[in-house]
């Protein structure tokens, strides 16, 4: 009976957690929705080729307007890729369509504290500055040409390539066609991000009530010299993510969980940049390059993961900006009232309630 009361509660503070963030789910896809009708992605293509300061610049913020789940961001890498982008073009794409995104930042400021919606957005830039820079430094020229010549099976996550018409991306906002493309956009990037969702938040609610805070006090390293303090925390907090198999957005709640837990700022920052070396997306990597490039991708993704949240804890710190306050993760199962997450929520439901209707009313004739 005990065992059923725990599951229970852990089912009800998963709930409590979306209801939390539920609204900022919506607004998050819809404005993703909006870019990705708006932005040509084989003007992408053309603007990427080599791996110049300038077409890393054009990756990242394409990557940053092409936000969608690790799966799918995976993919369009691969695709841009594949027809002429840079290595290091595309890498930064990845980093930034997984790290600088909007949906991502609104979801870490609601649970989490702004703080952490900053340290993801400045830890994208490092990200991509520290890759690069590690990338220029190892350029493996035989692994790219296996690469680009590697065949893959298909996959299907990734988007279509519509976008609405027009000169300008005013015309095209005006175009009435927009609205049908970011009610298509909005459903696929919710088919291919509930489960990770769904699971990441499922699991936060388990690990909130089973697993005994003395088991995080144990891992989380808080004493000692500072520099072991620290290489510790980011090296768990990505060795966590990789094996928790929870990417993209879905890994914020158990995030929430860490923090709320004892790990470390920097520890936290790791586990959240890691989202693009789980290991499912390992092994779509060997299936998309070959396994010596997925090797050299995780090598090259590790090391820049944990430097960067090693530079964004140390710069955070300095600042005094550290958040000092922890997230009650079970006082959020006392969160359902009238207040104005309830009426967030409200909204948010009649948004989605409009995208269904539009993408009834013009189904799609093509899937992602």
């Amino acid at each position: 009976m005990d065992f059923l009361l725990r599951v229970g509660s852990a089912l009800v503070m998963a709930a409590a957690m979306i209801w939390q963030v539920g609204w900022s789910l919506v607004l998050g896809f819809t404005l993703s929705g909006i870019v990705q009708a708006v932005v040509a992605r084989d003007r992408m293509r053309e603007q990427l080729g080599g791996d110049g300061i300038g077409a890393i610049a054009r990756a990242t913020v394409y990557g940053a307007a092409s936000s969608s789940c690790s799966y799918a961001a995976a993919a369009l890498s691969k695709t841009l890729f594949k027809k002429g982008a840079g290595l290091t073009p595309s890498l930064a794409f990845l980093f930034a369509s997984t790290n600088l995104v909007v949906e991502l930042g609104i979801i870490l400021y609601v649970l989490m504290g702004w703080q952490f919606m900053v340290a993801e957005w400045v830890g994208g830039l490092v990200l991509v500055t520290l890759m690069a820079l590690f990338v220029k430094a190892t350029y493996p020229r035989a692994l790219v040409a296996q690469a680009r010549a590697h065949q893959e099976a298909a996959s299907g996550h990734e988007h279509g390539s519509d976008t609405v018409d027009g000169r300008t991306v005013w015309e095209r906002l005006r175009n009435p066609q927009t609205r049908v493309l970011v009610a298509r956009n909005v459903a696929m990037d919710w088919s291919m991000l509930r489960s990770d969702l769904l699971v990441g938040f499922l699991v936060a609610g388990v690990i909130a009530v089973f697993v005994p805070a003395q088991v995080w006090q144990g891992l989380f390293v808080s004493s000692g010299p500072a520099a072991l303090v620290i290489g510790i925390g980011v090296i768990v907090g990505a060795l966590l993510a990789i094996v928790t198999f929870v990417c993209s957005i879905g890994n914020v709640p158990m995030a929430a969980i860490f923090w709320g837990s004892g790990m470390s700022f920097g520890g936290v920052l790791a586990f959240l940049y890691a989202d693009i070396i789980v290991l499912p997306l390992l092994d779509v990597y060997r299936k998309y390059y070959g396994w010596r490039t997925a090797l050299y991708m995780f090598g090259t993704f590790f090391v820049t993961i944990v430097l960067a949240a090693v530079v964004m804890n140390g710069a955070f710190a300095a600042l005094h900006l550290v958040p000092a306050a922890r997230p009650d993760v079970r006082g959020m199962m006392e969160a359902f009232s009238l207040n104005y997450t309830f009426w967030l929520n409200v909204l948010a439901l009649g948004v989605v309630g409009y995208f269904v209707y539009v993408n009834r009313k013009h189904p799609m004739d093509h899937h992602c």
